[in-house]
């Protein structure tokens, strides 16, 4: 027998308010019980998991998601998500269309956002 991920555990100050940012951002519902001031916050359909934890972020992330926009380009998805309270870290799209953005979430998660399939296709 083999082990399935259930979710992916992401440590932050406030469990509801991260869990609030990642909601929106991957148009996704947190979990119908969960309350402002809760120590979890669950996003069930994206399986992650966001626990209030005592210490706070001091270095870089050892994993990141990628995100790949479903209606809209890349470039439109990162001005939404700057717009939801993302900041950008480090810009490396190219003249040419192709890269990526590297943005954190509002406690300094890193993340990328990637082409759309769209993108890709032209």
């Amino acid at each position: 027998m083999t082990s399935a991920i259930r979710h992916v555990t992401i440590d932050c100050a406030d469990a509801y308010a991260l869990g609030s940012f990642w909601s929106q951002a991957l148009g996704r519902p947190l979990h119908e019980e969960d309350q402002p001031g809760d120590p979890e916050a669950l996003i069930e359909a994206a399986g992650l998991l966001f626990v209030t934890v005592p210490e706070a972020k001091t270095t870089k992330n050892r994993l990141h998601l990628d995100l790949q926009p479903q209606d809209r380009t890349r470039d439109e998805e990162v001005e939404r998500l700057l717009a939801l309270g993302a900041r950008l870290i480090d810009d490396r799209r190219n003249p040419d269309g192709t890269g990526w953005a590297v943005l954190a979430d509002p406690e300094g998660n890193e993340f990328c956002v990637e082409r759309s399939a769209g993108e890709r296709r032209d």
